[in-house]
């Protein structure tokens, strides 16, 4: 680990605890739902944080990312009561596609892995009947 990564990433544990807690609890924009934050990436000058999210229903990522990024403002304002740094990170927010790559490689590994089943049978031809 570098010199100087310590700290960020202590940073970037606290803001997704208090972030999730955040969402669940506070936010009222209806656009938001089942949000799961899985991490927070903070610069090493801790003035920016990329918040990594996943969500259960797919089809509504735009309206999600819309909505939190509207209240970005909101969040990083109660982040900043609860934290008590000098400065408060800015926020961006960016779906976590790692989930849903993780678990199409892992179905592809398994189809890989399985033994192949038997080969169809071949239905032979009925014998053909002699006709005078």
């Amino acid at each position: 680990m570098k010199r100087g990564q310590g700290r960020p990433q202590r940073l970037g544990d606290l803001i997704q605890r208090d972030l999730s807690e955040l969402i669940r609890l506070e936010l009222r924009d209806p656009r938001v739902g089942m949000v799961t934050i899985t991490s927070v990436d903070v610069s090493p000058d801790m003035s920016h944080a990329k918040v990594f999210f996943t969500l259960l229903e797919k089809e509504k990522l735009e309206d999600t990312l819309a909505g939190l990024n509207r209240s970005a403002g909101f969040l990083r304002s109660q982040l900043a009561r609860r934290l008590k740094m000098y400065t408060t990170p800015g926020l961006r927010f960016a779906y976590d596609e790692s989930v849903e790559r993780g678990d199409r490689l892992s179905r592809l590994i398994d189809s890989a892995l399985r033994p192949p089943g038997p080969a169809p049978r071949r239905r032979k031809a009925a014998p053909q009947r002699k006709t005078k």
